[in-house]
């Protein structure tokens, strides 16, 4: 039986993808790894951040929809990320450029039993920075160019948030078909992980009764989990297929290749291969730095470009 070996991106919605940029390359100090569009809605871009590469669980991804409301938050929604560190030293230094950018963020906490700072974007995304003390998946890899100084740089996801009606449908679906460990369990909350003991691959669920939440501009799309290569997924997909759930099928994204359901609470999950990754079209040295388009899409390059607002670089 194949494992889940831990996160791989999480999508969002931005309303604006110049502000985006400058929050999470200039203020979090992460790398636009990839600037290209939405492969089922050329007209928005998508742009992802990551570590130097943009390895699987370090991406961050945006979706621009420029005339996209606010989010009514609720329930039957991913409510939170998590962001690795690497030591306690690095959330007073976060605390401080937060207070530096004017960014709105609490105190020096706890949380998911880990020292934690919350905090929230221009947009309202809710994030929370967490001490990996090591947890850390061994590919990724520091960037260089990051303003952020090496020994304090985010090193990618940790816990991730979701928050639901029914929370035992979820935990099933993620001891039972996924082979998470419930590591805790109340009537309110559980946290699984896929890689015991690892918190790259945490996901924290919540319970919360009322309306669902309505998606908008700093809500969370869906997340993806990481597989190896295509005959892992082609595995999954035969058992999201057996549990009952829809599945989209593979769908070939160029960078990975994945599929997406929606488990019993409405929450959208894709499975997604490590490779072939973003360096199959782009040099380590320049990544991002240009509109990088997936082969089906290269012949209306001009027709997407003319609709595309520039991304100002500071």
């Amino acid at each position: 039986m194949y494992t889940i070996p831990g996160h791989h991106h999480i999508s969002m919605i931005t309303k604006d993808a110049k502000q985006n940029n400058h929050f999470y390359r200039d203020v979090l100090g992460l790398r636009r790894v990839k600037m290209t569009v939405n492969q089922d809605d050329p007209s928005m871009y998508h742009l992802f951040y990551g570590d130097k590469i943009g390895s699987a669980g370090t991406e961050l991804s945006f979706f621009e929809i420029p005339l996209v409301g606010r989010t009514y938050r609720g329930t039957n929604a991913i409510t939170q990320i998590g962001l690795l560190v690497p030591t306690e030293a690095s959330l007073t230094y976060w605390k401080s450029r937060f207070q530096e950018h004017n960014v709105q963020h609490s105190d020096i906490t706890m949380y998911a039993n880990r020292p934690a700072i919350y905090f929230e974007d221009s947009e309202g995304l809710r994030m929370v920075l967490l001490v990996s003390n090591g947890s850390k998946a061994e590919h990724w890899e520091s960037w260089e160019g990051s303003n952020v100084p090496a020994e304090h740089q985010i090193q990618g996801m940790g816990s991730v948030e979701i928050t639901v009606r029914r929370l035992d449908k979820l935990a099933r679906t993620l001891t039972g078909m996924f082979g998470y460990t419930e590591v805790s369990r109340t009537e309110d909350e559980g946290i699984f992980q896929s890689v015991q003991g690892e918190v790259f691959g945490e996901i924290v669920v919540k319970y919360l009764d009322g309306p669902a939440e309505k998606p908008g501009r700093g809500s969370i799309h869906h997340l993806a989990i990481r597989v190896r290569d295509e005959v892992e997924l082609a595995y999954w997909d035969q058992q999201v297929r057996a549990r009952g759930f829809h599945s989209s099928g593979i769908v070939d994204r160029f960078y990975f290749k994945s599929l997406y359901f929606r488990e019993s609470n409405g929450i959208l999950f894709e499975i997604a291969t490590d490779g072939p990754g973003f360096t199959i079209d782009g040099d380590i040295k320049t990544l991002g730095e240009k509109l990088d388009l997936p082969p089906f899409l290269e012949a209306r390059r001009a027709e997407i470009e003319e609709n595309l607002k520039p991304i100002e670089e500071n």
